[in-house]
């Protein structure tokens, strides 16, 4: 009979260390319930499995008034480095002109942390273009709504949230943007060119020449045309580098053997046209 006792008083002494030792656990951040916890644990597990990098990701919102640029679907470009997660946004117009990582009512108080635009150029499925403003703003975690307020060309600030979810891997980029996982080495090439889009009577030179410098390559392209006045490559506008002849231009090469979608505007016609075309750099390299 003792000994049957003995073993239930050291069944329940185990027991009640088990019980501590699950309370412990519980209580890593005081004020904060078991089941919050595992959120913010599995929150915690999301970004630290984002190694730095470029990712497409989706950007939420509480009102069909503030939302991203029907030509992005939605979507925006999440950089990680060093931990910090940053997604650009190109929105659907001009008419948000800041916006800030909080509560309208700190804004006007904390104006360094104000939000400033660039200017997007988003190109709808139709192939027309339109500027918008774009902002670079600061995810605190991925699948968790945050504060994020704006201001407007009536120059009121209104509160809403948001949030950052489904990243997905740009596998051509790295953190900045630009490097191909495939690069070559540093040096200069001549690279034979795919050409396609528009009516037929305007080409690229093929083969063309291409320098990576610093993981990062630049195509040269010479059009059959003195008519292109400008160029756009993921959004960013590219002028000729010479002033006389056929139009020639120093574009970014994000990826080799993939087509990589332009924009040529050509004042060849009554009024300026932008033409999409598609140019693809085989890694054929000479």
């Amino acid at each position: 009979m003792k000994k049957l006792y003995s073993l239930v008083i050291a069944a329940l002494l185990c027991g009640a260390l088990a019980a501590c030792g699950s309370q412990k656990q519980t209580s890593l951040q005081p004020g904060i319930s078991g089941e919050e916890n595992s959120e913010t644990e599995k929150v915690s597990q999301t970004e630290a499995s984002l190694e730095d990098g470029v990712y497409t990701a989706d950007f939420n919102t509480d009102s069909s008034m503030f939302h991203v640029s029907e030509a992005c679907d939605g979507k925006g470009k999440l950089t990680v480095k060093d931990g910090k997660m940053t997604i650009h946004i190109s929105l659907a117009s001009k008419k948000i002109v800041n916006l800030y990582p909080g509560l309208a009512e700190d804004a006007q108080k904390d104006q360094d942390r104000i939000l400033q635009p660039t200017v997007d150029t988003v190109t709808y499925s139709d192939g027309m273009t339109e500027e918008v403003n774009g902002f670079d703003v600061p995810v605190p975690a991925l699948d968790q709504e945050f504060d994020l307020a704006l201001i407007g060309t009536k120059g009121v600030w209104y509160d809403h949230k948001v949030s950052v979810s489904n990243p997905q891997a740009d596998r051509d980029t790295s953190g900045d943007g630009q490097q191909s996982e495939a690069m070559p080495e540093d040096g200069t090439y001549t690279v034979e060119v795919t050409f396609e889009g528009g009516s037929g009577k305007a080409k690229i030179e093929s083969p063309a020449e291409v320098t990576v410098k610093d993981g990062k390559a630049t195509a040269t392209v010479t059009w059959s045309s003195p008519n292109y006045d400008y160029m756009l490559v993921d959004g960013e506008k590219y002028l000729p580098v010479n002033t006389e002849g056929n139009s020639v231009f120093e574009i970014p090469v994000a990826a080799f053997d993939r087509p990589i979608p332009v924009v040529g505007d050509t004042v060849a016609m009554s009024k300026p046209h932008e033409i999409d075309y598609t140019l693809t750099f085989h890694k054929d390299l000479e």
